[in-house]
């Protein structure tokens, strides 16, 4: 089913390139790749996002199985309805959930390293932001998750579309 293979490439690319940064460079250490905006940064996470709930190892672990079961079972019947964005989304969301979840089953901590800083003024107001260092896992999680929003949005709107037509009078007909 393409909607594992899409999990696979996700978990391949992000395991090869946390592997790359691993071995290339120190934890802590910066190589910018455009300017101060965008840098690769060596760090290592034994929380969730943003770091939170530090050293739950454990928890991680068993959430990310339960979620993982879900996501299975939700994908199967998203397949089976042809539901492609949907299942698409899933496999998204496999694939990073995976990835994070074989680096804190290794070694206990996720590895980061894309960093973004944000440091511009706009409209007179200084905007000096670093936002959270991530992977690729981290992103496939976040694209499913708007995939899942897209798609439940379109499904509402195709709900709400049929059932406003189902309410209209056939053409020619009177009230």
């Amino acid at each position: 089913m393409i909607y594992y293979v899409i999990a696979l490439i996700i978990i391949v690319l992000d395991q090869a390139s946390k592997w790359l940064i691993v071995h290339n460079l120190k934890i802590g250490q910066e190589v910018p790749v455009i300017g101060d905006f965008f840098v690769l940064t060596s760090h290592r996470n034994r929380g969730a996002a943003f770091s939170i709930l530090q050293d739950q190892r454990l928890f991680f672990l068993l959430i990310t199985l339960i979620a993982v079961t879900g996501i299975v079972i939700y994908l199967r019947k998203a397949a089976k309805d042809k539901r492609v964005l949907l299942a698409s989304a899933l496999g998204t969301l496999l694939g990073g959930a995976l990835g994070n979840f074989i680096d804190r089953a290794r070694f206990g901590e996720v590895v980061d390293f894309l960093q973004f800083y944000f440091n511009f003024n706009f409209l007179g107001w200084k905007v000096d932001y670093t936002f959270a260092i991530f992977n690729v896992a981290d992103m496939a999680i976040s694209i499913g998750v708007a995939m899942i929003v897209l798609d439940t949005f379109l499904d509402w709107r195709k709900e709400r579309k049929s059932k406003h037509e189902s309410n209209q009078p056939e053409a020619g007909q009177v009230d």
